[in-house]
């Protein structure tokens, strides 16, 4: 039987923690949100002044992320690229900012983020996901 790790509480809280110091670093109103490796919410934070709609793009792109194991952003490259059959998938997210989180090479959950830029969401949620290796 193979095992996997999981996400605690306690990393919940420290990636929500980065991903919220880097957004504010830059001045960023965003919508953070952390989902299990099935999508689940585990964590959901709208920023002072982020659009209300945000919140459901941050989990959307969480979810995304987490059920297709790879960054969200991947989705939107290969529409981009003439592989328009994605378009009918069942994810409703397929923009950048959506980042799986990996541990030994299993994806046990992600982070979505919405608010700024594509690229700025996917910034912050790596910043989140990168406390982990801390």
């Amino acid at each position: 039987m193979k095992q996997k790790s999981v996400l605690t509480s306690a990393d919940v809280a420290r990636i929500l923690d980065h991903a919220r110091a880097e957004a504010q670093a830059s001045k960023w109103a965003v919508t953070i949100a952390i989902v299990d490796d099935g999508g689940h919410p585990l964590a959901l934070e709208r920023m002072d002044g982020a659009a209300p709609l945000s919140a459901y793009i941050a989990t959307e792109k969480a979810r995304t992320s987490a059920m297709g194991r790879r960054p969200s952003g991947d989705y939107e490259e290969m529409i981009r690229a003439g592989r328009n059959a994605f378009l009918s998938a069942p994810l409703t997210a397929m923009l950048e900012g959506g980042v799986p989180i990996v541990v030994d090479g299993q994806v046990i959950g992600a982070v979505g983020v919405s608010g700024v830029k594509s690229d700025q969401d996917a910034q912050v949620a790596r910043a989140g996901i990168a406390s982990l290796a801390a």
